[in-house]
């Protein structure tokens, strides 16, 4: 080895905080606008851009019938954009993640249940469209016509040629200045003229400002969310003026289109999620206005240093495809690799790197991404667009800090954290409703839980989710076990201790086998199966690592330990699941018999083997090890795209490399008439009942998650190089930045299935044992300091 240096409005936050463990830091006091003012962007001195090697690439435009399934997004983690990139008519679907209808939603309906639908709950909308013609630039006169995501530098481009001139679009959603920009440039003779429109989605007047070439809207919901929009242009040479509805250029050698919207939304509870005064309009304008006043090339420079000062924390190569494979486009590569078996291990790297790709643009503010992140292409997703509880939210964060994205982590903890004083809040007055079949029948209640479907306003829908709460605190946890940051771990500390004391109150004793044993009131194993059912395999194995992140937490941060030590013990008397002897799995619920669909999408009754890790193959006892095997065999290999991640991931932590991959390749088939697979663009797409063709985000980092799994597995003490390596990726290979629990970070480089180097760098770990095959080395490291192991 050698060792190297490196570098609820109804509820006050006080009697919250007093009632979760007092921690003032937990939540952020006057919390601004998700939309506020932004420093001043600092802008690089030499160009960042990089050669264009990572791309996904078209020779048409997008689909406007399906942008969904066909255009291509950008985004800055607030705004995103769905790209067409049609010469003679661009198409942008500009949405913020702050532009919901609804609101709190604070009643329960005949059942006990919280409404669920857009006029209650509430729903993700668009905030506007904004279309670029260039009346004689159809596609049928251009030759050379090509549209690509840059992945590398973070940039949608279109590229064609008319009449000997080159003509180029680039389209960027810039974190640093906070807009969506539009930048058209040409090379040869002539220049370009045509029309910038920008058009609500809610009904919307536009109307030119006065004074500047620019044009504006403004609106309101029912629930007072205000919002605006503003569209602005410049051209260096040539002429840009308003008009009713848009913008008019002409005679522009080259054109800078700037998009600039948001919404009063404040994630504070105390204000009732919004900022009451806040005028939308005139920020917008500013923003709009600071980011036109500078040349076009500066603003594609700093957000292309942005982008890649995350970008590059981490990189992959699955080994090379084939000179024929890079000459397809990714559409016809996507479906001849559907129609062999020849591995093509760069298309598969680049899809990994389009999730991280979409983390960057999707998660870098107050919000975390729901069931479509910042992406749409309509007012009504499927399912609102909400946060799913019971996978879907926490699948969308597996990937941040396994793949050198720990920042855009930290949408999820604000989010959980702003949104828990109102959790608590509905928790205490109707979790206990006789109409809740769900509720505690030992008649006590603390702590706080939530349902399966929740908003931005603090809001519940669809059905209680009592274990939901120990999901998304045991989501939160593992991020502190990547970065070991004890402030951090302060901040969460309240919304931990808070699900623990719901499940002190909640769980029964019973008596199995002649022991004592805790368990879980009448649940629902989601979703399917019996909805009163106790001691459901999914809850016990949640609320057992619950309790045990809580007891470290305790002695971590030198406090409550003598609650610390009540809930260890509460710990040891939880019943864990048997084998069924009729079925020989892994028992789902408290009996012998299977009460649900033998392939359902859902994986909970293996919720110990994935997300935690109680069932590993190295510590379990054979019989456990072989009844989670027999229960994920049974679930097949074919669902949705999300299920099939989650099953690729629990194949990874089986050590059974090869039903991982095979996993992975099918998702990775092209959605073709409404059948599960990947679209066009790479998102997601499945059908489900009375829904078609449906993105849903989570599969594009869940997959892009069990890649990672499968070349690393870490738990605090251990990390383990290449433990799923499949044949396909395993002649040579290499990764950098990979995340592992404990504190460290990994470069691993392997050549025919073996590891032949690996570099370890701790990020706050100090001492763990690296497992190489069957090797084993201890490191010990103090933050900052790494060590290569040849």
């Amino acid at each position: 080895m050698q060792h190297e240096r490196t570098r609820t409005s109804q509820l006050g936050r006080r009697g919250f905080l007093a009632g979760t463990g007092g921690v003032l830091g937990a939540i952020a006091l006057g919390s601004l606008p998700a939309f506020a003012e932004s420093p001043a962007p600092t802008r690089p001195g030499a160009s960042p851009l990089v050669a264009p090697t990572l791309a996904l690439w078209y020779p048409q435009p997008a689909d406007p019938t399906v942008m969904i399934q066909t255009a291509l997004p950008v985004g800055n983690g607030r705004l995103g954009a769905m790209v067409g990139g049609d010469p003679a008519h661009d198409l942008l679907l500009v949405a913020d993640s702050t532009m919901w209808t609804g609101g709190l939603n604070d009643s329960l309906g005949s059942d006990g249940q919280f409404p669920y639908a857009a006029t209650d709950f509430g729903s993700f909308t668009l905030l506007a469209d904004v279309a670029i013609d260039v009346p004689d630039h159809a596609i049928g006169t251009v030759t050379d016509y090509r549209r690509s995501l840059d992945l590398a530098n973070g940039l949608v481009t279109t590229t064609y040629r008319k009449g000997g001139t080159s003509y180029r679009r680039e389209v960027f959603a810039s974190e640093p200045d906070d807009v969506v920009i539009v930048r058209l440039t040409r090379e040869g003779p002539g220049t370009i003229t045509g029309t910038v429109s920008l058009t609500g989605r809610h009904g919307e007047s536009t109307a030119a400002d006065s004074g500047r070439p620019a044009v504006s809207f403004k609106g309101a919901f029912d629930n007072g969310l205000n919002y605006a929009a503003v569209l602005t242009a410049a051209a260096p040479h040539g002429r840009v003026q308003a008009t009713n509805t848009g913008l008019s250029f002409t005679d522009c050698a080259e054109l800078i289109v700037v998009v600039s919207g948001g919404t009063n939304y404040r994630p504070d509870v105390t204000t009732g999620y919004l900022a009451p005064g806040f005028d939308t309009l005139a920020l917008a304008r500013r923003k709009a206005a600071d980011a036109v006043r500078t040349s076009g090339v500066r603003l594609l420079h700093t957000h292309v240093a942005d982008y890649r000062g995350l970008f590059e924390q981490f990189s992959v190569s699955f080994g090379s495809s084939t000179a024929a494979q890079r000459k397809l486009d990714t559409w016809t590569r996507l479906n001849t690799r559907a129609t062999t078996d020849t591995p093509d291990p760069e298309l598969e790297a680049s899809y990994l790197q389009f999730g991280r790709y979409l983390m960057i643009c999707g998660s870098r503010g107050h919000l975390p991404m729901g069931l479509q992140g910042p992406w749409l292409d309509g007012n009504d997703p499927a399912w609102m667009g909400d946060y799913h509880t019971d996978i879907n939210v926490q699948m969308n964060y597996w990937l941040s800090d396994r793949a050198g994205l720990a920042q855009c982590f930290d949408a999820f903890t604000e989010y959980c954290l702003d949104q828990l004083p109102s959790w608590k809040t509905l928790t205490d007055r109707w979790f206990m409703d006789p109409r809740n079949g769900f509720r505690n029948s030992s008649g006590k209640l603390a702590g706080w839980t939530l349902a399966i479907s929740t908003n931005v306003y603090g809001g519940n829908g669809w059905w209680w989710h009592p274990a939901g709460n120990a999901w998304i605190a045991n989501s939160l946890w593992e991020h502190y076990e990547y970065g070991q940051d004890k402030h951090y771990l302060e901040r969460i500390y309240p919304l931990i201790k808070g699900a623990c004391e719901f499940w002190e109150a909640r769980l029964l004793t019973t008596t199995v086998d002649g022991h004592e044993v805790l368990i879980d009131d009448g649940d629902w194993s989601p979703e399917q199966g019996p909805t009163n059912a106790k001691g459901i395999t999914y809850a016990q194995e949640a609320v057992w690592d619950l309790f045990g992140h809580y007891e470290q937490a305790t002695e971590l941060l030198g406090r409550d330990r003598g609650y610390g030590r009540t809930i260890a013990g509460l710990r040891d008397k939880l019943y864990l699941p048997k084998v069924s002897p009729t079925t020989g799995w892994l028992e789902e619920w408290m009996t012998p018999d299977n009460l649900g669909e033998t392939t359902h999408r859902h994986l909970s009754p293996l919720f110990g083997l994935f997300p935690g890790d109680r069932i590993t193959v190295e510590d379990s006892p054979k019989w456990l090890l072989d009844a989670a095997t027999a229960l994920l065999t049974a679930r097949g290999m074919s669902s949705y795209g999300w299920a099939c991640a989650w099953r690729a991931i629990c194949w990874a932590r089986l050590k059974d490399a090869e039903k991982a991959y095979d996993l992975i390749v099918t998702n990775l088939k092209p959605s073709i008439q409404n059948s599960n697979g990947t679209s066009a663009n790479l998102f997601d797409i499945y059908s489900f009942d009375q829904y078609s063709s449906i993105f849903q985000i989570d599969a594009n980092f869940g997959t892009p998650s069990a890649m990672v799994e499968m070349l690393l597995y870490s738990k605090p003490g251990l990390i383990e190089l290449l433990p799923a390596l499949p044949a396909a990726w395993s002649d040579s290979g290499s990764v950098t930045g990979i995340g592992a629990r404990g504190g460290f970070v990994v470069d691993i480089t392997w050549r025919r299935g073996r590891v032949t180097s690996a570099r370890v760098r701790s990020v706050g770990g100090r001492r763990t044992t690296v497992k190489i095959g069957s090797q084993t080395h201890t490191v010990a490291l103090r933050p900052g300091q790494s060590v290569t192991i040849s």
